[in-house]
């Protein structure tokens, strides 16, 4: 099985790239978070009309036809660029609730276990809920992803092995960037008369760094092609570990301007963080492993 990219398919992700790079680039990202500001309605429809929700919605109901393989890499990049909002529910939505897949409608999902609900002030529905609930605002370790206790809770349902796959390949968008800002810090900063990028210590970082994300890449596509729920599942832990240790290692190889509010490195770290508990967490995510496993062998 062939796990690399098509022409087709390195096209769209080059045409993704391309575009947050000029509708939310840097500066976009930092006067979100100063401002506070998780979901950009004018930047959601633009994404809307760029076919982002409507990617595997059938042309002839004004999607692009296209596949999940597709979908991943689309929300690789999203995840590179650390783009906010419940993107995996609205995507999942198309179809299903009016306006996600034109980017006129912001859905997000339960996909946190409990009583926790991201950007439900921002959301104009819950999928796979009648209505939107009340929720309590809580302090969120993200800056741009405002977290809601409600009273009732309810489940991620069906959507749950697609909205894993999907917030692991964002995962992985992150750990491949904090890779090339780890990498990029230590071929510039100098100490002792040369870049640290040198010394010993600093090249393992890289190198377990570019390993961590590899292989999640490796899991993350396979399980675009298979579709299975352990295949997923696999995929979900080894991208979270990525994204989480690899944002960790960065901020190693950044030093003490890491930690500053002026790095990015911090808030790829944050972001994991909350992903690593959407959709599927890593205990559930070893629970149906462990599961699988035991039914291969009888």
């Amino acid at each position: 099985m062939d796990f690399q990219p098509t022409g087709e398919q390195r096209d769209l992700r080059a045409g993704v790239r391309d575009l947050l790079a000029g509708r939310y680039g840097r500066e976009a990202l930092r006067a979100s978070v100063e401002a506070g500001v998780a979901v950009d309605r004018r930047l959601w429809r633009e994404l809307g009309g760029a076919g982002f929700f409507a990617l595997r919605l059938p042309e002839a109901d004004g999607g692009v036809g296209l596949g999940l393989p597709e979908a991943v890499l689309v929300f690789e990049e999203a995840g590179r660029a650390l783009l906010p909002g419940p993107l995996v529910a609205t995507f999942l939505a198309a179809g299903v609730v009016p306006g996600a897949a034109a980017g006129t409608a912001v859905v997000t999902a339960f996909d946190l276990d409990g009583p926790l609900v991201a950007h439900l002030a921002e959301a104009d529905a819950v999928l796979g809920a009648p209505a939107l609930p009340e929720g309590e605002p809580v302090r969120s370790v993200d800056p741009l992803t405002p977290l809601h206790r409600v009273a009732r809770p309810g489940r991620a349902g069906p959507y749950r092995d697609e909205g894993a796959l999907l917030t692991a390949a964002l995962q992985l968008g992150s750990a491949l960037r904090t890779l090339e800002l780890a990498v990029a810090h230590a071929r510039r900063r100098e100490q002792f008369g040369q870049p640290i990028g040198a010394f010993q210590a600093v090249k393992h970082l890289c190198a377990g760094m570019l390993v961590r994300a590899e292989v999640a890449r490796t899991a993350v596509y396979a399980a675009a092609l298979t579709g299975d729920g352990a295949e997923i599942a696999a995929a979900k832990l080894l991208a979270d570990e990525a994204a989480v240790q690899g944002a960790r290692d960065c901020l190693q190889v950044y030093g003490g301007m890491g930690f500053t509010w002026e790095a990015d490195v911090h808030l790829h770290l944050k972001r994991a963080w909350v992903r690593a508990e959407q959709w599927r967490t890593a205990a559930q995510a070893e629970e149906l492993l462990a599961a699988d496993l035991l039914g291969a062998d009888g």
